[in-house]
């Protein structure tokens, strides 16, 4: 697809699917536009245009941003104890599963499966998939 036009009125029209989806099925719109976007991305065969590229890494970083601002600090405080244990876990998990695999599996040396590990661990859900 060569016409610039054409894929960026098709990126469009996508987020405005997503957008009418979402609240029809009743659920965030920042979900539905990144599943709308992972489905259409691999099945439509959009080109990844710079732009596009770029408004994908600004819009994580917003969500990751947005997602920790809807934090409610005494809701934090209440339950310091589970939501640390959830962190941990959170980061741990990965970690770990990632450094086994790349160590046993994958046959790579321990700094460089600890670097995989930390890399997988430190990634939030969604980002770098592509």
């Amino acid at each position: 697809m060569d016409n610039i036009w054409l894929a960026s009125a098709l990126w469009i029209g996508l987020a405005l699917v997503a957008s009418v989806l979402s609240i029809w099925v009743a659920i965030s719109v920042a979900l539905t536009e990144i599943i709308v976007g992972a489905i259409a991305g691999n099945i439509v065969g959009l080109p990844i245009a710079p732009w596009v590229n770029f408004l994908a890494g600004f819009g994580a970083i917003l969500l990751t941003f947005l997602a920790g601002a809807e934090i409610d600090p005494q809701v934090v405080r209440k339950h310091f104890g589970s939501s640390m244990t959830i962190g941990i876990i959170g980061f741990l998990a990965p970690y770990a599963g990632v450094l086994c695999f790349a160590h046993y599996a994958a046959g790579w040396p321990w700094p460089q499966a600890q670097i995989a590990g930390i890399g997988e661990a430190s990634v939030p859900i969604g980002v770098g998939d592509r």
